[in-house]
């Protein structure tokens, strides 16, 4: 990993954002500048945290507001499909809340809440696809056995299963994580990444991002440990997503650029060190690196 990543590990990710937070976060930082004119009208991190907030207390017209400005700006984020479809379920608006999960099934093919949001919602409009969301999470369940998501999994099957019969499963209240949750398992996925423990790592930032939503030092780490374990398309899903929210993300640029001289695309990544050289121009540690890459043509490290 670049210096500049590196020195994050002993950072939280606190999410009480000043509007211009993204320019200068971790994961490489950033310089401060203005944003620039493409970014998101609204700070999406800042209003997923407070969408979490507005669904905690069930405020849910007021979290519907934010979490539709967080999939405006972050359309592919399965997390805020799923909360969104929470928030839409609980003013009873079942078509809205059966579009959001199966945006967030889409998205997060693997989201217990998601899968048991949208059988709950197809059970309410009587569609005999909720058979299919009920039989994913028994197939779930019997993998699980007694792993930690055996409770959730069986409150989903039982909350899809009264749906389907036209009653009301008594379960808990859904309660989501917040921003201190979130902190925590972002510093634990730092140093998971700084010892090569990649699976670990995403498990930790898969949490990071439920808590805390898509913000670009958390998406930005998800890129560089999917490019660790081979997959480079899935990374540069991540470093766009990123990209898109915080443009002048210097970690964001800098592993978009390597990923781009992994698969030989050298001027892609002296486009992204352009853009890294108008961020810092008297020199960052995220420049440097990337251009010792392109000089060489792989991982100066090697």
């Amino acid at each position: 990993m670049s210096r500049g990543f590196i020195l994050v590990a002993g950072a939280t990710l606190t999410l009480a954002l000043a509007p211009m937070a993204f320019a200068s976060g971790g994961g490489g930082g950033g310089g401060g500048d203005m944003p620039s004119q493409s970014a998101p009208s609204y700070d999406p991190a800042a209003e997923y945290v407070k969408g979490v907030q507005a669904l905690n207390n069930n405020k849910f017209k007021e979290a519907e507001r934010a979490l539709g400005h967080v999939v405006e700006a972050v359309p592919r984020n399965g997390d805020a499909w799923t909360l969104l479809g929470v928030a839409n379920a609980g003013q009873n608006d079942t078509k809205g809340a059966k579009r959001a999960f199966e945006r967030a099934v889409k998205y997060a093919p693997d989201s217990i809440l998601a899968h048991r949001g949208l059988g709950v919602a197809l059970g309410g409009l009587k569609d005999p696809k909720a058979q299919a969301e009920l039989d994913w999470l028994k197939a779930q369940a019997g993998t699980c056995g007694t792993c930690a998501q055996a409770s959730d999994l069986q409150s989903a099957m039982d909350a899809v299963t009264a749906a389907m019969a036209g009653t009301t499963a008594q379960t808990d209240q859904l309660i989501f994580a917040g921003p201190k949750a979130g902190d925590g398992a972002y510093v634990t996925a730092v140093s998971l990444i700084n010892e090569h423990r990649y699976d670990e790592a995403l498990k930790s930032l898969a949490v990071a991002q439920t808590a805390l939503g898509p913000h670009p030092d958390i998406l930005t780490y998800q890129g560089y440990s999917w490019r660790k374990k081979g997959d480079l398309d899935r990374a540069e899903g991540y470093y766009r997503q990123a990209l898109a929210i915080a443009p002048r993300h210097r970690g964001a640029t800098e592993y978009y650029g390597e990923l781009k001289v992994e698969r030989g695309d050298l001027a892609g990544a002296r486009l992204m060190l352009a853009r890294l050289d108008r961020s810092c121009p008297y020199g960052c540690a995220e420049a440097e690196t990337l251009r010792q890459w392109i000089e060489l043509g792989h991982d100066p490290g090697r």
